[in-house]
């Protein structure tokens, strides 16, 4: 791993964590989750197992530390987990066609979706959930896809401008 990459990937969470610490918990302590964002960006930026291994296990953790959820810190640390490397195989499996915006924003909202529904199934099996998992779903999932999309429609663009004029060796940038 490059340190670069390494402090790219840094900012990345911190961004996340900032914008997901500012977000108020709705629904019983559920928010939408920005981390997940700068982690498929992330892994869209360094498609590799280390680097997503790094995002997934970092983004997970510092959810789950600030997670207004009662008991989310380990269906936190498991989303992030489990997405991050479902999130990679797909990017693996299309790497040339996940680069298009489109088609990236598609990934991001399919995996908003995943890692709602593995937080939410881990939830309900760690605690005692007052709330359906469908109500939950529907009331804070379904809105999280729609902010974690629009904000990576606003966000990516801006970091892939800035990683094209830079020398950071990204997939985009050996595109």
């Amino acid at each position: 791993m490059n340190t670069k990459n390494l402090v790219l990937m840094a900012l990345l969470v911190g961004v996340g964590a900032a914008l997901y610490v500012m977000i108020p918990g709705i629904n019983g302590g559920m928010k939408p989750d920005f981390m997940l964002t700068m982690m498929f960006i992330g892994i869209l930026l360094f498609p590799r197992i280390k680097e997503t291994l790094l995002l997934g296990i970092s983004t997970g953790i510092i959810s789950g530390l600030f997670s207004t959820f009662p008991g989310g810190f380990v269906p936190n640390v498991v989303d992030k987990f489990v997405t991050a490397f479902v999130f990679f195989a797909v990017v693996a499996a299309i790497r040339h066609f996940a680069q298009k915006m489109a088609v990236a924003t598609v990934l991001v909202g399919g995996g908003t979706i995943l890692s709602g529904s593995v937080f939410l199934l881990m939830a309900l099996l760690l605690t005692e959930v007052p709330v359906d998992f469908a109500v939950l779903f529907m009331t804070v999932v379904l809105p999280a896809v729609a902010l974690n999309a629009i904000a990576f429609i606003i966000i990516y663009p801006i970091i892939i401008g800035l990683i094209k004029r830079s020398n950071f060796k990204t997939s985009v940038s050996q595109a």
